[in-house]
């Protein structure tokens, strides 16, 4: 029977025996910190053979471990009259026999935290019982100090301090398990003199008495015992082999951070102890997926995304995209089916581009391997496109460096959908069309160049998609997964020509944001008028003419000279140094325009009236499933951005009124 040291309630009884009334049998009572006094009534009582807590506690008073089941939780002799009874019989026995003595002061229910079988979910019972162990310190000591001196390198390093506090308090480990399968440990007891023999071998006879009659151990290593000598046992050892020499120590392993310790450390152990070097230079802990409210997935709760289901459903390549642009280090991937959706949509982007350039091509033969010459790269959107492709593999190869794999996959989404596709590809169209002979086999090489590294930057995060479109490209080609991962090259650096399509950027994308909130219809080609402040605005201007034209739906661009009448009725955008006029005459009845606002706006205003006045009812926040509340609070939320649009909307069509 256990106290607590400063419990003053039982001092004077630490140092005594008491007597268990139900077998006679005397028991000390002992002091221990382990004992929270405040917790029933203060007085536990202490079991070695069937509790891990008590067991420590035995070790530190010299307790006796009195083992009272056997394998099959049936109790032994040690329970005295008890024996022979099922583990759930001897219980209500007990009880009865209490309360014959008169000694069972009252019932109550209690929760306890009882571990089950996996399987078929009986109560399993602890037990003491002989089993087989590592001294696993020395093993700890050098795998820990691979890790402070960065022979490994844990990624996230965040997890360095748990690899940290996990190998300085780790206790020596059990590795026998009675299972059916698994590698049996190597071990034989003599039958005549119990001799136990561990042996590489198997041994013909005791080395003790000579017996030959010798019982190999019935027990198994447990499962990441076998698991730990995974990264040299694989390439042939015992044997020296070709593979252990080139593959061992290998470069990275990926895994998941729940089982660093089950896994990672134990190879990390043996890697050391065996083979004398550790057994990967890089450690990459990824987190766990989650549903999309961070929930763990469970078959009981309904959310799991079963991967085989939803790459039928979206293709692999999407799947793929879509957890490593989630993959952010040390944070837990919230998935949902519309993430994956959308990133569809970017595969469907990069083969609908691959063909765009294909179609484009004089003969699917014509390789182009030779760049054009410099004075080809006339306009500064080849110079553009190509410094962005350079500055973009600089950052995906430095990203996948790092193992910042969300950081890469956004890079090249960024890239291949925002910049090759919505822009270079649109400002290269009339050259590839032949509209600007001087630009076209420029044109042609810049877009055949950059699909070409866009393809193998992207087939480590997509290599379905990359690999099919390679084998389409011009040329002799091998496989995509073998050929040369992009480098940069230094020659297409043009810091002059990324400002320059910058600048135009800024324009088009300020009249076409212009065009849409006036409400100018998108096929329209519209009159730009426009006041540069400088020389050097004038020059932009004139020598991006076509592309801003061709980009923002524009029929034709003129211009003002300082102190010139702006004009009227039309709408105003205000850049850096440049102002920008679209007349609306003839493109947009502003009245009837502001008519139609209005009315809009009344009708949502009344929506959102509506639902607000729902979310302020008690009733229904409290009766209504939470999905259909959150579906509420959803619709407030797109009233009011599209009250504010209207708004924003009106604003500036009232104020070109007014000029």
């Amino acid at each position: 029977m256990a106290v607590h040291p400063e419990d003053s309630r039982y001092k004077d009884l630490v140092g005594k025996d008491l007597v268990l009334p139900l077998l006679n049998r005397r028991i000390p009572v002992i002091a221990d910190t382990a004992v929270e006094p405040g917790f029933g009534t203060g007085a536990v009582k202490v079991t070695p053979a069937h509790d891990l807590n008590d067991f420590e506690i035995a070790k530190r008073h010299g307790l006796q471990s009195i083992n009272i089941f056997d394998e099959s939780a049936i109790l032994t002799e040690a329970a005295g009259q008890y024996a022979g009874l099922d583990r759930y019989q001897a219980r209500k026995q007990v009880i009865a026999d209490l309360k014959k003595q008169g000694l069972l002061e009252k019932e109550e229910a209690y929760d306890l935290a009882v571990g089950v079988c996996y399987r078929c979910k009986t109560v399993v019972e602890p037990r003491l019982s002989r089993q087989w162990f590592v001294k696993v310190a020395p093993l700890a000591g050098p795998a820990l100090k691979a890790v402070k001196d960065k022979r490994t390198i844990l990624v996230p390093a965040s997890w360095e301090r748990t690899y940290d506090e996990w190998m300085t308090t780790i206790r020596d480990w059990c590795i026998s398990r009675q299972i059916w399968w698994g590698h049996r440990i190597p071990a034989w007891t003599c039958t005549a003199c119990s001799e136990v023999i561990v042996a590489r071998e198997e041994p013909e006879a005791c080395p003790k008495c000579g017996n030959t009659d010798l019982e190999q151990e019935s027990d198994v290593l447990d499962t990441w015992f076998s698991s730990a000598i995974w990264p040299f046992s694989t390439l042939g050892w015992p044997d020296k082999t070709p593979e252990l020499e080139v593959f061992y120590p290998t470069s990275v392993l990926i895994t998941s951070f729940d089982i660093l310790f089950f896994w990672v450390a134990r190879m990390m152990m043996m890697g050391l102890h065996f083979m004398g070097d550790v057994p990967f230079k890089h450690v990459y802990l990824h987190a766990l997926i989650r549903d999309v409210e961070g929930k763990k997935m469970s078959k009981s709760k309904g959310n799991v995304i079963d991967p085989l289901t939803i790459m039928e459903k979206y293709g692999t390549d999407a799947v793929r995209f879509t957890l490593a642009a989630f993959a952010a280090q040390g944070r837990d991937i919230k998935l949902a089916e519309e993430r994956i959706e959308g990133y569809r949509h970017f595969v469907n982007k990069i083969w609908n581009a691959a063909r765009f350039v294909l179609l484009n091509l004089k003969t699917g033969e014509d390789a182009m391997t030779e760049a054009p010459g410099p004075d080809s790269f006339s306009d500064p959107s080849e110079r553009w496109i190509l410094s962005r492709l350079n500055q973009v593999t600089c950052a995906v190869r430095k990203a996948l460096d790092e193992f910042a794999f969300d950081v890469a996959a956004k890079e090249l989404y960024q890239f291949f959908w925002h910049e090759y596709c919505d822009w270079y590809l649109e400002l290269a169209k009339p050259a590839l069309s032949g509209a600007e002979p001087d630009r076209h086999d420029a044109a042609r090489w810049v877009t055949l160049t950059v699909l070409d590294h866009s393809l193998r930057l992207l087939h480590p995060f997509m290599p379905f998609v990359t690999e099919e479109l390679w084998h389409h490209l011009p040329g002799q080609r091998g496989y995509i997964m073998v050929s040369p991962f992009p480098g940069p090259v230094e020659a297409w650096n043009d810091v002059r020509a990324e400002g320059i399509i910058k600048q135009v950027m800024g324009v088009v994308s300020s009249i076409r944001n212009a065009r849409s909130e006036i409400g100018i219809h998108p096929g329209a080609k519209i009159l730009v008028i426009a006041l540069p402040h400088s020389e050097n605005a004038h020059c932009f201007l004139d020598s991006q003419e076509k592309a801003i034209k061709t980009l923002a739906g524009v029929e034709t661009l003129s211009f003002l000279k300082e102190g010139e009448a702006r004009p009227e009725g039309a709408a105003t955008i205000i850049l850096d140094d440049i102002e920008i006029f679209i007349p609306l005459e003839g493109f947009v009845d502003i009245e009837e325009e502001l008519r139609k606002l209005n009315k809009e706006e009344k009708k949502l205003y009344m929506e959102l009236t509506k639902t607000e006045a729902k979310l302020k009812n008690v009733n229904f926040l409290y009766r209504a499933p939470q999905e259909i509340v959150q579906k509420e609070r959803d619709k407030v939320n797109r009233f009011q951005t599209k009250l504010k649009k209207i708004i924003s909307h009106r604003e500036t069509l009232e104020g070109i009124l007014r000029r």
